[in-house]
């Protein structure tokens, strides 16, 4: 399988980007040339999950339902009967990006956050303490004598043992090298058997393993600097997380749907129940209850002994991102809303649901990534996807990729001429997809977070993210001339889209409104505000500032769509 990770290129670069355009962005006040315009309709046409993706669940000892958000940047404390929730830990309290959780023998809340590399420790004092082990830090368990493992996953392989305390150094059990970078192929959501062996799923294969994580493997043979790994069933589709019951029967979660129910001495595997695809976890209540997460809709379930499920959060939008227009039905537009894991078809008139179709995490070469930006090229759709590192032009009728372009960190893309243009905050700029060549570079200085574009076939206009400009660029041939400045004084601005009018309107997403910016003048003036837009990524200096892009696009009468992802919505502005 060939995987497309985050580069580290892009990282260093990220940082750059993100801690210089932050310092200069002190010292432009927000919204400064904006002026007031007529008041429009605005009407939300389309909701989502009240959890912005379900990762890691967990029950504490107050017997409450905690649920990991990677994506809301939180962890949800949930009645697991009612569905209400009761507290939400976030960046306050340490919480960045928490993907599974555990509870120590003492109580103590103990989570990974994927993104920073950090396992955190909550005491029931409320005491937080973290250790660094490594980027992909994800699955988290206790055996029954106490012993903390970790796993990582997706942004790296292997597997440690911590500290409890968190002060002594991780002891690692199967590292990746040089020349086995991975060498589990993503072990993910795990748990101890009675027989001391840790049982979890090969999220990159269609295997459930076993790890003695205490007798070391023989050199000669094994990849392996520490515990050895038999391999237990096969024949899953994308396995991703395997729990013990109160009774000892292994259940394990497949991605494409199936609850399995796993004998762990011959490997035969029973169906027990089938969910809605996009499953990350599981957890069984003090009474034996299974309780099932899904990180693609943001829905926890409870599985009842007949096998059907009971809902208890519902599920939805975890993150409208990127939004692209397209011809529909009966002159009605089809909106296209980047949400991850999944994008969506929305019926642009109705806001109803029309069609789903599914990102794939480890971007294997032909699948849909990640998708964060949308813009539309003609019949086809372009997704761009700074997690994915990927540009892709995509068709909606066959769900085929047509071009896949790798690049670092892209935030937006567009058809421009006769290629596709990015901003992209890993290789530094605003660059042709095809060869990378230099658009508009971020020199630190005037240029620092490039986030949406937009065009009208002849000009390019590109918003920064951390001054608030708005520059133009128009073109000899293919050959980009100086940029100049359209506009400034914008608040953050993500989502750029070109009217037909002779006006630009753009996402202040700091500011939560919607502008329009004249094309003759440069004058700002606002359309929307007190939109619920998605925040900045907190406490990860190393990500684009943008975190989950805030879309906007035009519809074939005027009307404009806005990603509204702080409420999970989206917004329908009339045309006035």
């Amino acid at each position: 399988m060939k995987l497309k990770l985050f580069p580290s290129a892009a990282t260093l670069a990220l940082l750059i980007a993100v801690s210089a355009c932050q310092e200069f962005n002190e010292l432009i006040p927000l919204g400064a040339n904006s002026k007031k315009g007529p008041k429009p309709l605005v009407k939300e046409i389309a909701s989502g999950a009240v959890i912005k993706g379900a990762n890691g669940i967990n029950f504490g000892p107050d017997g409450n339902l905690y649920i990991g958000s990677v994506n809301g940047q939180e962890i949800i404390v949930m009645n697991s009967q009612t569905g209400k929730i009761l507290n939400r830990l976030g960046p306050n309290v340490g919480v960045t990006t928490p993907d599974d959780l555990a509870f120590g023998p003492d109580g103590s809340l103990y989570w990974t956050d994927i993104f920073t590399g950090f396992v955190k420790r909550r005491t029931p004092e409320g005491v937080v303490t973290e250790q660094f082990v490594a980027p992909g830090v994800n699955p988290i368990t206790f055996s029954e004598d106490g012993r903390l493992i970790v796993g990582l996953c997706f942004l790296g392989d292997g597997l440690y043992e911590l500290d409890p305390n968190l002060v002594d150094a991780p002891r690692p059990i199967i590292i990746s090298t040089p020349e086995n970078p991975f060498p589990l192929g993503f072990l993910n959501a795990f748990d101890f058997g009675a027989d001391g062996m840790l049982y979890g799923p090969i999220f990159a294969g269609d295997i459930l393993v076993k790890v003695d994580i205490n007798r070391p493997g023989p050199p000669s043979t094994s990849p392996y600097t520490d515990g050895t790994v038999t391999v237990v069933s096969a024949g899953f589709t994308v396995p991703v997380a395997a729990k013990f019951d109160s009774k000892g029967v292994l259940h394990v979660l497949d991605q494409s749907g199936g609850v399995f129910k796993v004998n762990t001495e011959t490997g035969e595997k029973t169906l027990f129940a089938t969910l809605e695809g996009g499953m990350d976890n599981l957890a069984f209540d003090s009474k034996g209850a299974l309780f099932i997460s899904n990180a693609e809709s943001g829905s926890v379930v409870e599985i009842l002994p007949s096998g059907q499920p009971r809902t208890v959060s519902g599920g939805g939008m975890i993150g409208p991102m990127g939004l692209a227009v397209l011809p529909g039905a009966n002159n009605q537009d089809a909106l296209f809303v980047g949400d991850l894991y999944r994008l969506r078809k929305i019926n642009g008139l109705t806001g109803r649901l029309e069609n789903t179709y599914k990102g794939d995490l480890l971007n294997g070469e032909g699948n849909l990534t990640t998708s964060f930006s949308l813009s539309a090229d003609g019949e086809n759709l372009i997704v761009s996807s700074w997690f994915g590192a990927v540009v892709q032009v995509w068709n909606p009728q066959t769900d085929q990729v047509v071009e896949s372009f790798p690049v670092g960190a892209p935030i937006d893309a567009l058809r421009f001429k006769d290629g596709i243009v990015t901003s992209d905050v890993g290789l530094g700029g605003v660059i042709w997809a095809s060869d990378h060549s230099m658009i508009l570079p971020i020199d630190n200085a005037t240029v620092f977070a490039p986030s949406g574009l937009a065009t009208d076939g002849e000009r390019l206009w590109v918003a920064d993210w951390g001054t608030g400009i708005v520059w133009q660029i128009d073109f000899n041939g293919n050959i980009p001339k100086a940029p100049t400045i359209l506009a400034t004084g914008l608040a953050n601005p993500e989502g750029l889209a070109w009217d037909s009018d002779g006006t630009l309107v753009v996402v202040e997403s700091g500011a939560s409104r919607l502008s329009r910016i004249s094309l003759s003048t440069g004058e700002v003036t606002k359309i929307a505000d007190g939109l619920k837009l998605s925040a900045p990524a907190a406490g990860l200096p190393n990500f684009p500032p943008t975190w989950w892009f805030d879309g906007v696009a035009i519809g074939q009468s005027g009307d404009i769509y806005v990603s509204g992802g702080g409420k999970n919505v989206i917004y329908k502005v009339s045309k006035f």
